[in-house]
């Protein structure tokens, strides 16, 4: 696809996801805000009209498009002052069970997920004594017979109320077996709806609208066709959707961004203060340009991920990166836009507070900034290991 061609997809994209959310303004994200509610009628537009299944390949009812894309319908759905967290494991997903899935589990359940009969909006990896230690999970699958049965427990797992299938990385051989810290783990598709008490739930409340739970998980059975993979090889399968999950992520910071500088750059122009416009002082404009600079670098390098995430490079340094910028700049253009706002900024109607604190996530979750730091001294630049 030529750099035009691809300029006048993305613009339509964007014109196509501003459309529909005017059909779901700021008060509408207040208000669930306020109720800490799941925005289903929002995710529910989101896949009628595709958006949500626009990296599933056309032969299963999908959009056939890449990340890229996908990086686009997220950016503009924040950019909005919406938040395009509820709804975006159904596409970070796709870069396991897309790569690493089998025909048949592809034919199974990826049209199923595309027309919204099945969601898959749940990614089950952290565990409380773990942490962002993944091959330190302790979370067993045994097998028996046709059958795995999981114990264990996961916690911060988001969107799990709302989810049908969760991807769900487990040991499946003890860590004093393995060679490699990364052997051993398996990949699977849990299906909740027939998990009964095999599986339990407990919400966590936390700061921000973004439903988070912790999982028990006593004997939950998983046929041994929703393995994605080999038995064993998972850790390898996981990097595909951490990967993508670190590019979207990033570009729902990039949206972020551009919604606080919207709203600084307005609300600067038009503010009258002593006689003047506050946009006039340099103490207020500096702020609000320099977090400007940042995003387009910040989108610059997700746009790169992006591309070769899309083209089968490997990207996890440029993946990582991304949701660094990103993050950064946009809690740079949060903290620049609330300044800007000054009280008005704390006051709920103005909708900058709730965005504010949406956008503290992202510097720790998915993965702290410090360990995305820790992964670019030591594979990129050759420093000793620090962990």
């Amino acid at each position: 696809m030529s750099f035009e061609s691809k300029h006048e997809l993305h613009q339509s994209i964007r014109q196509g996801i501003r459309a529909l959310c005017k059909r779901f303004p700021e008060s509408y994200w207040r208000g669930l805000d306020e109720e800490h509610q799941y925005p289903d009628e929002f995710i529910t537009a989101l896949t009628d009209a595709g958006w949500l299944s626009i990296l599933i390949p056309e032969e299963y009812n999908g959009g056939g498009l890449g990340i890229s894309e996908a990086a686009v319908v997220l950016e503009e759905i924040n950019r909005s002052g919406g938040n395009a967290a509820p709804g975006h494991a159904q596409m970070y997903t796709m870069g396991a069970l897309l790569r690493h899935g089998s025909k048949e589990q592809k034919e199974h359940w990826l049209p199923q997920i595309a027309t919204g009969k099945v969601r898959l909006q749940a990614f089950g990896i952290t565990e409380p004594t773990a942490g962002s230690d993944t091959t330190n999970i302790s979370t067993f699958a045994e097998r028996k017979g046709d059958v795995y049965r999981i114990h264990g427990q996961k916690v911060f797992i988001s969107r799990v109320q709302h989810s049908d299938l969760m991807m769900l990385i487990a040991r499946t051989t003890p860590r004093d077996k393995v060679q490699r810290k990364t052997d051993g783990l398996s990949l699977f598709l849990l299906d909740l709806r027939n998990q009964g008490n095999r599986v339990t739930v407990h919400p966590i409340r936390t700061m921000v609208n973004h439903e988070t739970n912790q999982v028990f998980l006593d004997g939950a059975e998983v046929p041994v066709e929703n393995r994605i993979g080999e038995e064993g090889n998972g850790f390898r399968y996981l990097l595909s959707g951490v990967n993508a999950e670190r590019i979207l992520v990033g570009s729902e910071c990039i949206g972020d961004g551009r919604y606080f500088i919207d709203k600084a750059v307005e609300y600067a122009s038009s503010r009258v203060v002593f006689g003047r416009e506050i946009g006039k002082n340099q103490g207020v404009q500096f702020p609000i340009a320099q977090a400007y600079m940042d995003l387009e670098a910040a989108t610059l390098m997700r746009d790169r991920a992006a591309d070769m995430f899309d083209h089968g490079i490997q990207c996890g340094a440029e993946a990582n990166m991304a949701k660094y910028l990103a993050s950064e700049a946009s809690w740079k253009a949060a903290n620049a836009t609330m300044s800007t706002f000054g009280g008005y900024g704390l006051a709920v109607e103005y909708n900058i507070e709730r965005k504010f604190r949406e956008a503290r996530l992202p510097i720790v979750a998915p993965i702290s900034n410090n360990l995305v730091t820790s992964y670019v001294a030591e594979h990129v630049l050759g420093l000793p290991r620090s962990y």
